[in-house]
């Protein structure tokens, strides 16, 4: 049975298991290298071996980063009305591909 964990990076708290493969906000760190996380929750998959960090467990959860990648272009439009003015602006996220290794 695999484990799962809460981890928390960039403002924002992902569920996770060993060998998942996600999107984080940028993080600024070489391709290859290997990084831990602020653990809040650890368990097993079915729920059994629960820990629940006040607030948080420690770095418990390793994870390899696999590169840098731009997300999907939004795009914006500010417009003012009668004074003929319009602006058309857009923006993409940079992200971190990171590879869960272990969790302990």
């Amino acid at each position: 049975m695999t484990k799962i964990a809460v981890i928390k990076t960039g403002g924002k708290q992902y569920k996770v298991h060993e060998g998942q493969v996600l999107l984080i906000e940028k993080l600024d760190e070489k391709e290859g290298s290997n990084i831990k996380f602020d653990t809040l929750l650890t368990s097993k998959e079915d729920g059994a071996d629960l820990s629940v960090g006040q607030p948080s467990l420690g770095e418990k959860t390793e994870a390899k980063v696999l590169g840098d990648e731009k997300g999907k272009k939004t795009n914006s439009t500010k417009y003012k009305n009668k004074i003929r003015y319009h602006k058309n602006f857009g923006h993409r996220q940079n992200y971190t591909r990171v590879e869960i290794t272990s969790i302990k």
